[in-house]
Order: structure tokens, then sequence, then C-alpha cells
């Protein structure tokens, strides 16, 4: 089954380890209301990237700026997705943002601290969705959920998995969110696609984050179920109060299901707004001769 795979302790060390731009859209600075909004949109980030450049490759021909100056916030309750064409830096954008790959300039922060330091606990704000699902095939629903867990218990207690009863009834309680709760016993690999992303939702749920960084959350599912994670994540977003962050190659999708849309283009932030003010003028920004 797609997407399962690898074991307990890798799943368990993955998690230990990886455990303002204008409005295109409007004239913000001729709004009156403009500072205090602001005032109040920064008070509520739960992530925020300020000046942000990747580079891979040493000076010369070769180098690659995948990354250039980008900016922005992701608010509470809010969902915003990440557009762009293959090749746009979306999925180096998301490795720094996680604190999976250092910037060479700029800062992404969640709940105040620099991703790239954040160490043990601390990596509890953050959770990460995956395109591949990342589910530990031989292990049920369940325990795959408790995974989100190991930053709040010992070591031993993780490799063990012996899980306090809390952590059991928070997992089932995750579970139950996504519409699974029949299906905590269930081996990962018995599971289709869409449960098993519902599986990794949850797995994210019960880490209790700030924010889910979702890479990609749909590119392997069929468009119903596509249809109904991200219906799934809004909810989750504007009723639990936990911000997203996912990227998306479907533009029907994201302008259906997010508050914000943010587009890239050659590693650059193009567009920036809400995704029921996105029109052609900032499809082209962001593919360019491909809506042609």
């Amino acid at each position: 089954m797609r997407g399962c795979g690898g074991s307990w302790f890798e799943m368990s060390s993955f998690i230990a380890i990886s455990d303002g731009h204008k409005n295109n859209y409007k004239d913000s600075e001729n709004d009156p209301t403009s500072d205090l909004v602001a005032t109040t949109r920064k008070a509520s980030a739960r992530l925020s990237v300020r000046n942000l450049r990747k580079v891979f490759g040493a000076d010369g021909p070769g180098q690659h700026v995948a990354l250039e100056d980008i900016n922005f916030e992701v608010h509470e309750r809010e969902l915003v997705a990440v557009l762009g064409p293959s090749g746009a830096g979306k999925t180096t954008l998301f490795r720094c943002v996680t604190g999976l790959l250092r910037p060479d300039s700029g800062v992404a922060s969640v709940a105040g601290l620099d991703v790239g330091q954040l160490r043990g606990q601390q990596r509890r704000h953050i959770a990460v969705v995956f395109q591949q699902f990342n589910l530990v095939s031989r292990l049920s629903a369940l325990d795959n959920v408790l995974a989100g867990r190991l930053g709040y218990v010992s070591a031993w207690h993780g490799w063990s998995r012996r899980f306090p009863k809390a952590d059991r009834l928070l997992a089932l309680e995750c579970l139950d969110r996504v519409g699974l709760l029949t299906k905590a016993q269930q081996r990962a690999d018995t599971l289709s696609g869409g449960q098993q992303q519902r599986v990794a939702i949850a797995r994210a749920l019960a880490q209790q984050p700030d924010i889910i960084i979702a890479d990609e959350p749909i590119a392997s599912l069929d468009p119903n179920i596509s249809a109904e994670i991200m219906a799934l994540l809004r909810d989750i977003c504007h009723t639990d109060g936990v911000s997203v962050l996912c990227s998306l190659h479907q533009l029907h999708l994201a302008t259906a299901y997010a508050d914000r849309l943010i587009g890239l283009a050659g590693g650059k932030l193009v567009t920036d707004g809400p995704a029921s003010e996105f029109d052609d003028l900032a499809a082209s920004r962001v593919y360019g001769a491909e809506r042609r």
C-alpha cells in the first residue's frame, strides 16, 4: 500500500529530529484601517517568515536561487495555500519553515521561536502532514496517531509505546475527529489512501501544534477524496483553531477551501491575498505562460 513503510524507530527518530509582504490584490496603503488590521494580525501570527533566502550551489553559472526575500505570516484559524508551478520553490520553502533545511538568510518562526533552533519538546509547535502519509505500515491506526505524542513522553515510553492513558484517549479523540474511530485497531497498510491521510492528520492533531504544515497532502488522492481532505483541514483550522499552511497544485481546490493564497514563481513571492479575490491577473503572475 502506497504511503506506508518504515518502522516505529524511524517514525520516532523523524519526529524527534523534525519534531510584512504587501497584499497584491488590494491597496493597503490607502486603507485607514490597515495599521489596526496589521497590528491585530501580527499579534495572532502562528507562523512568521521574514526575508527568507535559500541558494543551492557555489557562486557561478551553476548557482540556483531557490528562494529570494520571502515574507508572509499565517494567522490563527487561517488556512493558507501555497501555489506555484514545478520548480517555483514550494518544497524548499516547506523544508525551511519546518526546520528541515536551513535558509542562507532570513528566519521562519513559530510561537516567536526560530524553527531552525527548535529542539526536543519545542518541536511540538509544528506538525507535518506528508504527501505519502509516512505511516508505519505494520502498526495500527491508533499506534500511528500516538506517534504525535512522542514529544510529550520520555524516550523510554516512546520506544516501548507505553503511553499514558490520557495520551491514548487523546489519540482516540483525534481518530474520531477525522472520522476513523472504528478503524483504530486496523493496520495502516489495510486502509485506503484517503483513510491513511486522515490517520496522518489525526497524528498531527495529537501533537497539539500551533500550525500544521501540509506538503501536497492530496497529491496521491483521487479528486473526490482530495476535496474531502481539504474540507477536513479547513474545518480543523476554523473549528479547532489550528492554523494550516499547505502546498497545492489544484487551483480550484485552493480557491474553494483556503482562506488565503500565496503564489510563488521563480523562487519569489508574487501574490498574497484572499482566496476569494484570486483572479486571472494573480494567476498569470504565478503560472505565466501556463495559463495562456
